[in-house]
């Protein structure tokens, strides 16, 4: 089964049971020791972008926003076993022609990285997917604050709903998540790890 490791802010490392590794939105935090097959990009700012930091297979692919949505059409990639599509992401701090979140499918499991965002309509269609995992972030100055991101997981309905992104100058702040008040909410920290 696959294992997921986060980094911190929105970094995570997802590595499947067969051993493909994928980053999404390299920044901070560690465990960039393994040799990326797959690297996630949702956008262009500067706290999500290090596509430097881990080291690549001489195959990687690394797929950008750019890549993501090519003429306002998400895209769908399938990369060695593991299938990834591109879906909405917008606010008034994240043009929607700019930004994307990710959909990963995995060793069975589906999970929804939202990128930078705040409520969208199309959240609702995320439910027809059955997620078994939802990261919506929560900092409330770039993006929508913990209230926004619970009533996104509501209408996302995973199985699990984690937040994240609480703050692009430290790891991880405590205090961002407190009104993410879900049932089905999991919190983890930088440097946990998990199977999926």
């Amino acid at each position: 089964m696959a294992k997921l490791l986060y980094q911190g802010h929105s970094s995570i490392r997802i590595t499947s049971d067969s051993g493909v590794v994928i980053y999404v939105d390299p920044f901070v935090g560690e465990g960039y020791d393994q040799p990326a097959d797959i690297i996630l990009v949702t956008h262009q700012h500067y706290d999500h972008k290090r596509i430097d930091l881990p080291s690549r297979k001489s195959d990687c692919v690394v797929i950008q926003n750019w890549d993501a949505m090519k003429n306002g059409a998400y895209q769908t990639f399938s990369v060695k076993g593991v299938t990834i599509t591109a879906f909405p992401a917008s606010n008034k701090n994240h043009k929607r022609k700019e930004c994307v979140g990710y959909i990963i499918e995995v060793d069975g499991k589906k999970l929804y990285h939202a990128g930078d965002t705040s409520k969208i309509p199309e959240m609702r269609d995320l439910k027809s997917l059955s997620l078994d995992y939802a990261f919506l972030p929560v900092d409330g100055k770039f993006n929508m604050d913990a209230a926004e991101a619970a009533e996104c997981a509501s209408l996302i309905g995973a199985a699990v709903s984690i937040p994240f992104h609480t703050d692009p100058e430290v790891l991880f702040d405590e205090s961002k998540i407190e009104g993410f008040t879900v049932n089905n909410r999991k919190i983890i920290r930088p440097n946990d790890e998990f199977t999926l």
